[in-house]
């Protein structure tokens, strides 16, 4: 007789194949402060919340000869985004009709400061930095033969207290009694990465009439003053110091509260031995190195970019603030 017949093996489970690219959910990217609440010895007006200090300058990081940065995201990103795209788009508009303020006066004669001017005294430690510094800044008509320029950040400096180490002498010197408040620095590189330019935000507490006396002939006053440059470890700036300073340009723009500065040098590290003002730079027959490169440009142009930058981030703070 035939022993039990066993029952039969369940069928073995299908095991789906791994695709060959899974997909993978990326952490949050951390949330950066903006310049604000960092805060410096004897400021009182504006607490920073827990947690928040001073943040640690940030550096590029190469790929494939590009220069590139992580997000350093403020407390609106798109905020941030707008801000550039108005710069670039609005920017005529806008400066155009700030300017018109500056033609209208009190009854005691004194010029009536622009909407957006008070604001713009804040956006050191109101602003995120990328509405500062954006990433990429463009620079219509800003190099040589009226060419566009595209520049891209590859450092940002922590913000400063008005010194020495990120001011020189004689600018330290004219704006301090204006109630000097703090300085903002980054570097940018231009599309090909062969120059580098440091460019600072000083910012004080000027009124209207003291802005506009101080914009008067400032880099002819200043001399041969040649503004600091910040280098970036590992960065196309590395080796960018005082001696590869080559060209240079101030700016004080009349409807707003803040010195804007620029020194640019070559990438390779090569030295100059006598820095030039960026209108020098630029004279026409020049056929030095410093001339033929355009780096007098790039110094002016950048400073250009940035002022109508500020101008529309004043201006979107004052609507921001009429609106509350």
């Amino acid at each position: 007789m035939a022993g039990p017949v066993a029952p039969p093996a369940a069928p073995a489970r299908p095991v789906p194949p791994r695709p060959a690219n899974a997909p993978v959910t990326p952490a949050p990217a951390p949330s950066v402060p903006p310049y604000g609440h960092t805060g410096h010895p004897g400021h009182t007006g504006h607490p920073r919340p827990a947690g928040y200090g001073p943040p640690a300058a940030s550096y590029e990081v190469p790929l494939g000869g590009t220069a590139l940065l992580g997000p350093v995201r403020g407390r609106s990103a798109g905020r941030a985004v707008a801000v550039a795209v108005c710069a670039v788009l609005g920017s005529g508009l806008i400066g155009g009709a700030l300017a018109g303020v500056w033609l209208a006066a009190d009854e005691s004669g004194k010029p009536v400061a622009p909407a957006g001017y008070a604001e713009a005294r804040e956006l050191w430690h109101n602003a995120p930095v990328d509405a500062l510094f954006p990433r990429t800044l463009a620079g219509p008509g800003a190099g040589p033969g009226s060419a566009a320029r595209t520049w891209t950040r590859i450092v940002v400096a922590p913000d400063a207290p008005c010194s020495p180490a990120v001011l020189a002498g004689g600018l330290l010197a004219t704006v301090e009694p204006l109630g000097c408040e703090r300085v903002l620095r980054a570097t940018y590189t231009d599309a090909t990465a062969s120059s580098v330019i440091t460019v600072g935000l000083v910012f004080t507490r000027a009124d209207a009439t003291a802005q506009r006396a101080l914009g008067q002939g400032l880099p002819a006053r200043l001399g041969q003053d040649v503004p600091p440059a910040l280098s970036g470890p590992s960065t196309v700036a590395a080796r960018f110091g005082d001696r590869q300073r080559a060209s240079w340009w101030v700016s004080a723009p009349a409807d707003l509260p803040v010195v804007v500065t620029a020194v640019s040098g070559f990438a390779d590290g090569r030295t100059v031995d006598a820095p030039q003002p960026a209108d020098r730079a630029m004279a026409g027959g020049r056929t030095d190195a410093v001339a033929q490169s355009g780096l007098g440009h790039e110094a002016k142009g950048i400073t250009e970019s940035l002022t109508r930058l500020l101008r529309t981030t004043a201006a979107e703070a004052a609507k921001e603030k009429k609106a509350r």
